[in-house]
């Protein structure tokens, strides 16, 4: 099974020793250690160059309360290295910072002391007014319960919700893991339920809360460029078809997981690229001057499965993008990444804190260019108006954005009309005048449209003054549809989207029928590769759905918009919707309509289960679709009955087609296609390791109790002695299983991800020739180096003439291992490798 394998980390510790692998043209430095920030799950840097560290000891699958804070930290002489710190807050798993003037927005958990148990996670803001480094009092909570309770209670933080950003539109955008929620509430008592992962929006004082996007898996974080793009990079599912997906998202979008993205991909917007395995955390947009510019205006994406920052090469593609990943910079499991506004780079390095915390792993890294000088970023409270609104202009996008928030702070309308000087200043770069755009909106809400609109005529900025002119609803709720109408005639796919969203949110049925005439049927494609033409008409049909405009929608089915149409219905569970497709169905001659009716009544027969967060799909959930838990409603007879006849009064070869449509669709009709049964077989004790994710293999050892002679025997018989000594004597091939030195976690972790941590013996020896000899190391000393390959055969060299010895960065064993073995089987085998006498 594993001819080749070998156990990666099993003689040494997970840490990195060393600094951050950057590129030859930047440097770095240890910002701080463990003995500060320890087990850090998240970060974030004032522009002002203070940077606050969220540390959690629980990691993803620990319990318990007391073990969360959020440090600070500062660099007093700008030397590359944290000289004082102070705990901002005691706070429990921090998972999303946001710093803004004197306010530091924080996603977190409540573990009270008293009872041990999570009572809830929330989004709020601590304060600290007199900077000393201290919040000045408790959280102000900004949306209450933002995850389900019940899986944060019995699994812990690892499908919950994460990472914080703010975009320049002043929205604070929330990754929200699979685990989704029930009944978030912000500080205007809307009330929201999702079932699922996305992206979640909400004003920075908690109102106006809103779904951005839907159907991720387990986003992390968000990355946000200065035209509002959002890229977000997700993580695997083990196995389901779900990999690591770089995504840009697009607002209303729907990305499918896990019900749609494998039988329904035409109803999605796919994701640019599916990456294989790994486990993507923090991420961010980077555009700072004073960097090289290869490293300059790009997504920064954190891998915690790949130890590394990817960057993500960007190019236009109609409404979206195509992309090419590069290795950035190296980073012992990276978990967050964030700039200041000097431009010093930060990232927070888990570094073998494993999965439920270490006081003693993790640290953070600051990242420059060579020859980089330190240049104080502003007082912005001290600035003059003039120069306030000038640094909309900035090269720098964190310099915008925290200019932006100083001039709403200040809340001066006296200033809209430099602001609409920097808008409508086509010498401005494009950055400048978004900033000014989405500034001037907030500013003066309302009042702001009809300059918003006058400004739109400019092709450059139509797109923006659009969105900013439809960004909030109170606002949308009362403007004309046409001027956005006329838009979806723009020869620019992204005008053309912004204004198909932007009617979606204004909510006026009058505009439906320009929706459905835009929306060009697309060509479907794959779930994990770009497909730029299904944008447009995707979002065109979300809009058409929030519109409710059934009537239009039916009345299209005679038109060449019908495809559209049907898209939208089978999206509207109503009476209105079924009895006008019924009605339609018995007029038609139409065979090919007949049959899309058809379709669309399948769809419709029933509906998602009220999600109550009672119950999680888990890591590795149902794919079928179209719905999770699909349960009848009061239409589901009326379409059975009608569905049932359309069969029974069909030729064979159309019984069969519909006899398919009813499977896919689930609808269970007694006689009309096939029910699918589960595999009781699947239950079996074999190959449960295969089956499970890591994360849940973690937490059934909690339970399991393993048995040290059973383990033994067990190692005895798999692929593993083909490249490792079991006992002493053994001729030394991969690294030895005999003196290991890790926790149960840990070496369960190297088995199931081999390539997460690399034993510090498994070397590559570099030559004054260029000749590598590649193994395990077995000695060095002044006089020689000894390596043995992964046969066993030793090479031995004259330290003379090597150039180098540095640990490998890759490993030779595949994740398969233990797949065969049984849950109770891995413990036993856990047991002996870390108690062998």
């Amino acid at each position: 099974m594993m001819k080749y394998a070998r156990v990666s980390a099993l003689i040494a510790a997970t840490s990195i020793s060393g600094l951050a692998a950057v590129p030859s043209e930047l440097e770095s430095s240890r910002f701080s250690e463990s003995d500060i920030t320890p087990s850090p799950a998240c970060l974030c840097a004032h522009p002002n160059g203070d940077v606050f560290v969220g540390v959690d000891m629980l990691g993803s699958l620990g319990k318990g309360a007391g073990k969360g804070k959020v440090v600070r930290l500062r660099d007093t002489d700008n030397d590359g290295k944290a000289d004082e710190h102070t705990v901002f807050a005691n706070l429990d798993n921090p998972r999303g910072l946001i710093a803004v003037d004197d306010k530091l927005y924080v996603l977190h958990t409540v573990i009270p002391a008293s009872s041990g148990v999570m009572t809830g996670m929330h989004l709020s803001v601590l304060t600290d007014a007199d900077g000393d480094g201290k919040a000045d009092g408790e959280p102000k909570r900004l949306i209450k319960n933002i995850s389900s309770l019940k899986h944060n209670q019995s699994r812990g933080a690892d499908h919950t919700t994460n990472g914080i950003r703010m975009g320049i539109d002043g929205w604070i955008y929330i990754a929200i893991g699979d685990f989704g929620f029930v009944d978030a509430e912000g500080t205007d008592g809307t009330k929201m339920t999702m079932l699922g992962g996305g992206v979640l929006r909400v004003r920075p004082d908690g109102t106006e809360m809103e779904v951005y996007t839907h159907g991720m898996r387990n986003i992390y974080d968000v990355a946000i460029d200065p035209f509002m793009n959002i890229f977000t990079r997700g993580n695997t599912n083990d196995g389901g078809g779900w990999n690591i997906r770089f995504t840009h998202q697009i607002q209303s979008g729907e990305y499918g997981y896990p019900i749609l993205f494998k039988n329904f991909t035409d109803e999605i917007i796919p994701a640019l690229v599916d990456l294989g395995g790994g486990s993507g955390t923090g991420v961010m947009f980077f555009q700072e001057p004073g960097w090289p510019e290869k490293y300059n205006n790009v997504p920064m994406m954190g891998d915690w499965g790949r130890s590394h920052l990817y960057i993500h090469r960007v190019t236009p593609d109609g409404p979206s993008f195509t992309q090419t990943e590069e290795k950035f910079i190296q980073c012992s499991q990276i978990a967050d990444v964030d700039v200041d506004g000097s431009g010093r780079l930060y990232l927070a390095a888990w570094n073998g804190a494993g999965y439920k915390g270490n006081p003693k792993k993790g640290y953070v890294e600051r990242v420059v260019p060579k020859g980089w000088t330190y240049k104080a970023f502003p007082d912005l409270s001290k600035l003059t108006a003039p120069n306030l609104v000038k640094g909309l202009k900035s090269d720098s996008s964190t310099a915008r954005l925290h200019v932006q928030q100083e001039i709403l702070k200040r809340a001066d309308a006296g200033l809209a009309s430099a602001i609409l000087e920097v808008i409508n200043d086509t010498s401005c770069q494009k950055e400048g005048r978004v900033a000014a755009i989405f500034t001037y909106g907030q500013l003066l809400g309302g009042e702001a449209v009809p300059a918003l609109m006058a400004s739109s005529k400019d092709q450059a900025i139509q797109e923006f003054c659009l969105r900013a002119a439809a960004d909030r609803k109170r606002v949308a709720k009362t403007l004309t549809t046409a001027p956005f109408v006329e838009a979806l005639k723009s020869d620019d796919k992204r005008v053309q989207v912004a204004a198909a969203v932007a009617l979606g949110r204004i909510g006026k049925p009058e505009a439906a029928d320009a929706l459905l005439k835009a929306a060009v049927s697309p060509t479907p494609g794959s779930h994990d590769k770009p497909n730029s033409g299904v944008v447009l008409p995707h979002v065109a049909v979300h809009s058409l759905v929030d519109l409710e405009a059934a009537d239009a929608c039916l009345k299209a089915l005679d038109s060449t918009t019908q495809d559209r149409a049907l898209w939208a219905l089978r999206k509207m569970h109503s009476a209105k919707v079924v009895d006008g497709l019924l009605a339609k169905l018995a007029s038609t001659s139409d065979e090919e309509l007949q049959l899309k009716i058809i379709t669309a009544l399948a769809r419709l027969y029933t509906k998602e289960e009220p999600y109550d967060g009672s119950w999680w799909w888990s890591t590795r959930p149902d794919t079928r679709g179209p719905y999770y838990k699909p349960v009848a409603w009061n239409q589901s007879e009326k379409i059975g009955k009608a569905y049932r006849a359309a069969f029974e009064n069909s030729p064979a070869e159309v019984k069969n087609q519909l006899a398919d449509i009813a499977t896919r669709h689930r609808m269970k009709l007694e006689g009309i296609g096939k029910v699918e049964v589960v595999d009781k077989a699947a239950a079996a004790k074999k190959g449960e390791v295969g089956r499970t994710s890591i994360e849940d293999v973690m937490l059934s050892l909690e339970k399991l109790k393993g048995n040290k002679k059973r383990g033994k025997k067990l190692l005895s018989g798999m692929a593993c002695v083909a490249c490792h000594g079991l006992k002493k004597g053994d001729v030394i091939k991969g690294p030895d299983l005999l003196n290991i030195k890790l926790s149960k976690e840990q070496i369960a972790e190297s088995i199931l991800k081999p390539a997460a941590t690399i034993s510090d013996s498994w070397v590559a020896v570099t030559m004054k020739d260029g000749a590598v000899h590649l193994g395990t190391l077995v000695s060095k000393n002044e006089k020689e180096v000894i390596v043995h390959n992964i046969a066993g055969i030793p090479t031995k060299v004259k330290a003379t003439d090597v150039k180098s010895v540095k640990k490998q960065t890759s490993t030779l064993m595949v994740p398969a291992l233990a797949n065969d073995l049984s849950l109770q089987q891995f413990a036993d085998l856990l047991e002996y490798l870390h108690k062998k006498e």
